[in-house]
C-alpha cells in the first residue's frame, strides 16, 4: 500500500498556506504548516519529511537561513522554494543554498504540484515502476503490459492509469484527474469526458487482475481484484 507524502510548508501568509495547504491534501499529501522559520526549524528537527515547500521572506527565520541550517546539518529531503522574489540573483541564491527547484509567485497549483511529483520521483526511484495482478507498469519505459501483452493507451490514458497507480488504494477524484490532464494539451476534451475514459481504461484492464471501481461521490480507486473460485 502506498502512502502518502509528508510534506513541511513554510509560508508566512496565513490566507495562502491555509488555501495551499487544503489544495496540498486533497492532491494526496500530508500537510505540517509552519508559519515563520524557526518553527519550520523546530518541525525539522522532531520528523522527518518527504518534501519542503520554503518561502523566502519567513519572519524569525529567513527561509535562506533555514534551508543553509538544513543542508548543513545533513538532512537531504528535496525544498522547492515558493517565492515572490524572481530577479535571477534570488533563484541562484537559493539554489546555491541547497533548494532543488524554485518556483515563484503567483502559480498555478498544478505546476506546482507536477514539480513535487517530479521531486518525489528523484528520491523515490522504485515509485517509476508498479506491479499489479498480470499489470506491468513501467513509467521510465513509458510501457504498460498485461500477461505481457503491451496496453496501447492514449496519452490520457496513461496519465489516468499513472495517477490511479501513484494513489494505490487511495480515492482519486475528478479534480485531482481534471488537474493532471490540464498538463497536457494535446488532446481535446476535459474533465467532462473522465468517465469516458475511465470505461475504455477498464475495458484494456480486463484479465489483468486490477479494477477501477467508482466510489459514489467521491471518485474513483484502483485495486487488485480478489482471485475468481
Amino acid at each position: 500500500m502506498h502512502t502518502a507524502a509528508t510534506l513541511l510548508l513554510a509560508e508566512d501568509d496565513a490566507i495562502l498556506a491555509d488555501a495551499l495547504s487544503s489544495q496540498l491534501r486533497r492532491a494526496g499529501f500530508e500537510v505540517e504548516l509552519a508559519p515563520n522559520g524557526a518553527v519550520a526549524e523546530y518541525l525539522l528537527q522532531r520528523q522527518p519529511f518527504d518534501l519542503g515547500i520554503l518561502d523566502l521572506n519567513l519572519p524569525m527565520v529567513d527561509g535562506l537561513t533555514v534551508l543553509r541550517r538544513a543542508r548543513a546539518a545533513q538532512r537531504t529531503l528535496p525544498v522547492l522554494i515558493l517565492t515572490a522574489m524572481d530577479n535571477l540573483d534570488d533563484r541562484v541564491a537559493g539554489l546555491n543554498a541547497g533548494a532543488d527547484d524554485y518556483l515563484t509567485k503567483p502559480f498555478d497549483f498544478p505546476e506546482l504540484e507536477a514539480r513535487l511529483h517530479a521531486l518525489l520521483r528523484r528520491v523515490r526511484p522504485a515509485s517509476s515502476g508498479a506491479e499489479i495482478g498480470q499489470l506491468v507498469f513501467d513509467r521510465d519505459a513509458r510501457r504498460a503490459t498485461v500477461r505481457g501483452e503491451p496496453l496501447d493507451l492514449s496519452p490520457r490514458e496513461w496519465m489516468l492509469l499513472d495517477l490511479l497507480l501513484s494513489q494505490r488504494d487511495k480515492v482519486v477524484t475528478k479534480d485531482q484527474i481534471g488537474q493532471a490532464w490540464d498538463l497536457d494539451r494535446s488532446e481535446s476534451g476535459g474533465a467532462s469526458s473522465i468517465e469516458v475514459y475511465i470505461h475504455r481504461l477498464r475495458r484494456k484492464l480486463e484479465r489483468s487482475g486490477v479494477g477501477i471501481r467508482t466510489v459514489r461521490g467521491l471518485g474513483y480507486l484502483l485495486e487488485a481484484e480478489a482471485p475468481r473460485a
